[in-house]
């Protein structure tokens, strides 16, 4: 059978031939994944080397590795193997190497040359996950740097090849279509993720009568899958298979949802984004999507990363359809309205710009580069979130002060785990527990496939998990002990105390009814759980990335744990303080764990000299709304602010509430001096503090140039209101005005006033900056309105002639 990338294979073997980058554009169906690899296996410039490919899932690499050896005739493991996370099925035979791509940048700390490695495969890289832009980065280093020779191909359906050519030198770009059989469209009504489970049954039913073969549902996550599993072996026929299909089910229980059906069967798969690309499951004939997915989110605020349930893009919708015309014609039934398709985002957001970067930072250290754009990234990580991730990773001891790695990170760096959990492997082997450590990190890092209601204590998840079917999770810790060297656990280290080493900013003490974290914020316990009864948590997952989350794992700590294991994060200060609760300055020991008080002990005297830095501390808390402003001090702020903003090359200060919040430690404390609380604040002339800001020789020119009062021909006087966007503004009886001619100028010509004419009542009538224009056009209407309201007073036929009112002559 001939697929449509066979035709471009000659052109591909050229570019390949005489350029060390190639860029493959392949639409789906068109066979890259199965079909390229095989096609170059033979060349010559690959003569004693292997093609390594990378696919994004592990679910796609094993099947693809198959489907390449079922077409050479071989079994898995001869010329066509793979390695992914708990399972390798390569030889010394083996010529085609299908991996995950974290499993390349590991590959890459130990052997940077690759010297068995002739050709690297980047598939499926429109994805844009963390470890594909890593691997190609560190390979793009080393082709660069030491070998020349090393050949990189990067395949995608739907990237912006133009600009990943020029980040690869130029790389001449293939293009081909994809060998997609015609795909029926069914839009049905808006779903919603509350009745996203009755909605998806109701639309699996339509498509069951009006298909023959399988099914493919596309669902956000493994819930909402076993919420549709159930409710459809209660109603579909005996005659066809529900099977589930995601990330953290058995590779067994994979394997059974992408293999055929039984003769007069059929199946209905019901799967997350793992069956969007990269893997065909034969039989589908229709395709239901949702509409949604999970998407990891990294909050730089709380250090968590959530799962959040979003649309998704158009990219995957039209990924997601493709699905049912692989091997035949077929049919989408999307649970949305078609005018909403043009809404969704055109592709997915790269992983790169909203991910936890620490992985990646430890990763990049240990290569020997400590600065963001020290790789050629394809597109560079985000300065704070990967400064923020190197300040994770100081904590965890990974790196040192100037960012390079340390022994103990490279230790860490050594193991397939989050650096929080191989930091908590690395310090419970250290500590004689390395075994419990391993189980966490295991149970981390695989998940368990607990129901939600069960307990988030991790001592019962573990005993669960020690039963007899948890067979992935004992293979994951027995991953974990052979690559960290663990042996039998000596000490009796509780797993709270492990759980706190991998997360420092999560030790919890109760509150009420929450848990205060050490990192700030809190946390909330299953109103039955048995750990609601402990005063310490150590708490590994949660639900929410800001305010207080729902606790999802937690174990239990004692407060003599974290005296003794977490001595080093324990901050004593013998001074003053601000006091929250007492809106006050306060004196004493103060000994905290983070954002946790653990102990105060006050002292009965305070030393006046040292209480304007508490009472500063407090404004900070309390904002500049906290200090005495009166009205003068508010016109006089407003004026310098408008003198700053018009005055070319200004010298005033910036008095803008931001830069005054800004710089409190810079013009307040000299003022606190002796104040002990917050009522004390009201002894402060904020006008006199603002105009000591304010240089002599500008303070002089203020009045001149921003004058806070206008005398009008009337006689009245009147603020000006500079409190405002765009020219200051001046509000006044219409009458008032009879004979000015233009709008008066402020700040030397740089600026007009903007009159609120007000009619006798004193309520606005017009607006105007050109008296000129005014008068003799819409001061018309004004008049013709309001004569019949006003009939007493003036309202001459040509005000510019006529003799300005006095105030008291208008009440």
């Amino acid at each position: 059978m001939e697929f449509p990338v066979d035709l471009i294979v000659p052109e591909l073997k050229t570019a390949l031939h005489s350029h060390a980058c190639a860029v493959l554009v392949a639409e789906p169906g068109a066979g890259k994944t199965t079909r390229v690899p095989l096609a170059l296996m033979n060349e010559v410039w690959l003569t004693g080397k292997r093609i390594v490919m990378l696919e994004p899932r592990r679910l796609a690499a094993r099947a693809a590795a198959k489907r390449m050896a079922d077409t050479l005739g071989q079994a898995v493991g001869d010329s066509v193997g793979y390695t992914v996370r708990l399972e390798r099925k390569v030889s010394a035979k083996t010529r085609i190497e299908v991996v995950t791509e974290g499993i390349l940048t590991r590959r890459l700390q130990h052997d940077p040359e690759l010297a068995d490695t002739g050709l690297l495969i980047f598939d499926e890289f429109h994805e844009r996950s963390l470890d594909g832009d890593l691997g190609l980065a560190l390979a793009l280093d080393v082709q660069r740097g030491l070998r020349d020779d090393l050949k990189i191909l990067v395949m995608s359906a739907t990237l912006d090849s133009e600009r990943l050519s020029q980040h690869l030198n130029s790389a001449p770009v293939i293009s081909t279509t994809g060998r997609m059989f015609p795909v029926g469209v069914t839009h049905l009504e808006k779903t919603t993720r509350f009745t996203l489970a009755d909605d998806t049954v109701k639309a699996v039913t339509r498509a069951l009568r009006d298909v023959r073969g399988s099914l493919l549902v596309f669902l956000p996550g493994e819930g909402e899958i076993r919420r549709v599993e159930d409710m459809l072996l209660k109603s579909v026929a005996e005659t066809i298979d529900v099977r589930p299909l995601y990330g953290a089910m058995s590779l067994a229980d994979q394997d059974a949802a992408i293999r055929p059906s039984h003769a007069g069967r059929r199946k209905i798969v019901l799967a997350t984004t793992i069956a969007e690309t990269s893997l065909t499951i034969e039989g589908i004939e229709a395709v239901v999507d949702t509409g949604f997915k999970r998407a990891p989110r990294f909050d730089p605020a709380s250090g968590m990363t959530s799962l959040d349930t979003v649309r998704v893009s158009q990219a995957s919708a039209t990924q997601r359809k493709g699905r049912a015309g692989r091997l035949g014609p077929g049919h989408c039934y999307r649970l949305w309205p078609e005018a909403e398709t043009r809404a969704l985002a055109p592709h997915d957001e790269p992983e790169i710009r909203s991910a936890d970067l620490s992985g990646l930072a430890l990763d990049m250290a240990r290569w020997g580069v400590t600065r963001v754009d020290g790789l050629p990234w394809f597109e560079i990580p985000p300065r704070a979130a990967f400064a923020q991730a190197q300040d994770l990773l100081k904590r965890l001891g990974a790196l040192n002060a100037d960012h390079s790695i340390t022994p103990h990170g490279r230790l860490m760096a050594e193991l397939p785990l989050h650096p929080r959990l191989a930091h908590m492997v690395v310090a419970g082997k250290a500590m004689g527990v390395g075994q419990s450590a391993a189980e966490i990190a295991a149970l981390l890092s695989e998940r368990d496939g607990a129901a939600r209601d069960a307990s988030i204590d991790v001592e019962q998840r573990l005993l669960m998990l020690r039963g007899p079917a948890k067979e992935r999770w004992k293979q994951a810790v027995r991953q974990i002990r052979d690559q960290a060297s663990l042996k039998d656990d000596t000490a009796g280290i509780s797993h709270g105390v492990l759980m706190g080493f991998a997360y420092p900013d999560r030790i919890g003490r109760k509150r009420g009814n929450r848990f205060q974290l050490s990192g700030g914020g809190g946390a909330v316990l299953p109103e039955h759980d048995s750990l609601n009864k402990s005063d310490w948590l150590a708490v590994a997952t949660l639900d929410g990335a800001t305010g207080d989350g729902k606790a999802r794992l937690a174990a239990e700590l004692s407060l003599q744990d974290i005296e003794t294991h977490f001595a080093d994060l324990i901050t004593e200060t013998n001074g003053v303080s601000w006091d929250v609760k007492a809106n006050a300055v306060k004196a004493g020991l103060t000994r905290r764990l983070g954002a946790i008080i653990l102990q105060e002990k006050p002292s009965p005297t305070i030393d006046p000299s040292l209480t304007a830095s508490a009472m500063l501390e407090g404004v900070k808390l309390l904002s500049l709304k906290a200090l005495p402003w009166s009205e003068a001090a508010r016109g006089f702020q407003a004026r310098v602010k408008f003198l700053k903003r018009v005055m070319a090359q200004s010298e005033f200060p910036d008095l803008s509430d931001e830069a005054l919040a800004t710089t409190l430690d810079q013009w307040l404390p000299d003022y606190l001096t002796g104040m002990l609380r917050r009522s004390d604040l009201e002894r402060l002339d904020i006008l006199s503090i603002l105009q000591s800001l304010v240089p002599p020789e500008l303070l002089r020119r203020i009045d001149t140039l921003a004058p806070r009062r206008m005398i009008v021909p009337g006689g009245g006087s009147y603020k000006i209101d500079y409190d405002v966007d765009g020219d200051p503004v001046l509000s006044v009886r219409l009458q008032e005005m009879f004979g000015m001619t233009s709008a008066p100028e402020v700040a030397d010509g740089r600026a007009r006033l903007k009159i609120v004419f007000l009619s006798p009542g004193g309520k606005p009538v017009a607006v105007t900056q050109s008296l000129e224009t005014f008068w003799v056009g819409a001061y018309a209407d004004v008049r013709k309105d309001m004569r019949g309201r006003y009939p007493k007073h003036s309202w001459p036929e040509d005000p510019t002639t006529a003799v300005a009112v006095a105030p008291r002559r208008l009440r």
